[in-house]
């Protein structure tokens, strides 16, 4: 679930960010996080979101853990990182087509 509700935040961000881009830029800092913040809480998220999932498989091939939890904690790290590769995607081609902007 706590994947679910990281997946629908990186969403929200993302659609805030691309409903302001007709916009003038702002001179003035907004009270929200900086980009930089949101990228270290996504890797960070992901980065735990697998270790969870290796802990869960290292405890269930000792027997120690119901292969139901390692199935869900591996699905969770999936989704995690492929929300994380999908946000990469879409600003590298945000970074493209800035590129290819004439000035």
């Amino acid at each position: 679930m706590a994947t679910n509700a990281f997946a629908a935040n990186a969403y929200s961000a993302i659609q805030g960010l691309g409903q302001s881009a007709g916009a003038r830029p702002q001179a003035t800092p907004s009270n929200g996080p900086d980009f930089a913040e949101l990228v270290r809480g996504a890797v960070g998220h992901v980065a735990e979101s697998g270790r969870n999932a290796e802990s869960q498989a290292a405890a269930a091939a000792m027997g120690r853990a119901d292969i139901v939890d390692v199935v869900t904690a591996v699905a969770e790290s999936e989704a995690a990182l492929e929300t994380l590769v999908a946000v990469r995607d879409r600003v590298i081609q945000a970074y493209e087509e800035i590129m290819r902007m004439q000035i």
